[in-house]
């Protein structure tokens, strides 16, 4: 199943939402991409930032499951959102 861009938009907000309301996992996110609070609110409206976001969150099971329990999201959603973005298709090696 696909999503929309519009949808992946949604999901990828919600995702920044979220981080910025982490007290420890929002450290995290901005010491392995040097973002600072300017870039942060700035990437509310840039694709590749809300992209970034959600490639963060699925690094980790934990972390996935933490946001879409609390958003009330499959996990698959996330992938699913994240494949609507640039650099999002999967790439067959075959």
């Amino acid at each position: 199943m696909s999503i929309s861009q519009d949808g992946a938009e949604q999901i990828a907000i919600k995702a920044i939402v979220w981080l910025a309301g982490n007290d420890d996992l929002l450290p995290v996110f901005i010491g392995s991409t040097g973002a600072d609070e300017a870039a942060f609110r700035e990437g509310l409206a840039v694709p590749e930032f809300q992209a970034s976001v959600l490639d963060f969150i699925m690094m980790d099971d934990a972390w996935v499951i933490a946001f879409c329990d609390q958003e009330g999201i499959p996990y698959d959603r996330l992938m699913q959102a994240r494949a609507a973005f640039p650099g999002g298709q999967q790439v067959h090696w075959t």
